[in-house]
């Protein structure tokens, strides 16, 4: 859409891009959004990390969805991440009990997002990793990536899809351990140190 300048008529201004959201943080957080994990599983992690904009400022407004096999390397097939209440229609959030792979989180007022799951297997020739998709305001399309853990450097340099990424980038992709079963992954959404993102065609 265009505007055009009644008083100089042969003058055609632009008129201001819409509004990016994001307009989804009212309805889209859920309770227990990033505790994957059940209550006391052995295999749990902690994931957290900052998302970041091309200055290196962070998002206090961003969501971070995860998905992620079983520690054997299965899919989970568990319906339940968003249990609502039957009485009142609102959300009782996890069960606790059942692993569903699935997650997400809302970065704080510090542009911080947290999350426990489980430890991925492997799946196929793939080194174990999670998948990531990223909603933060403006951007028209939510961006796709993975978190893989290290320790296994033989697993990620087999894996196909990190395999064609180049060397100088493919720390973007693997998480930094902290020990105690926590690891830190920061998603750079442009700029120096650019997270690699995923098109699905």
């Amino acid at each position: 859409m265009t505007k055009i300048d009644t008083s100089r008529p042969e003058t055609v201004l632009p008129t201001p891009s819409h509004t990016v959201g994001p307009f989804y943080g009212h309805a889209l957080p859920f309770p227990g959004g990033g505790d994957i994990a059940p209550v006391g599983h052995p295999d749990t992690i902690a994931l957290q990390g900052y998302v970041l904009d091309g200055a290196g400022d962070p998002l206090p407004d961003a969501f971070v969805e995860l998905w992620g096999p079983d520690p054997d390397g299965n899919v989970p097939q568990v319906d339940g991440s968003m249990r609502r209440d039957p009485a009142s229609g609102g959300f009782l959030g996890r069960n606790g009990v059942e692993f569903t792979g699935w997650g997400r989180v809302q970065t704080d007022a510090n542009g911080h997002w947290t999350a426990r799951t489980l430890r991925p297997g492997a799946r196929g020739r793939n080194a174990p990793y999670l998948s990531v998709c990223v909603f933060a305001r403006g951007l028209l399309v939510h961006l796709y990536t993975r978190i893989y853990l290290p320790g296994d450097a033989a697993a990620l340099a087999a894996d196909p899809l990190l395999s064609q990424v180049e060397e100088a980038r493919r720390g973007t992709l693997i998480a930094e351990e902290r020990g105690d079963g926590t690891y830190r992954f920061d998603i750079r959404l442009q700029g120096e140190g650019e997270t690699v993102f995923l098109e699905f065609r």
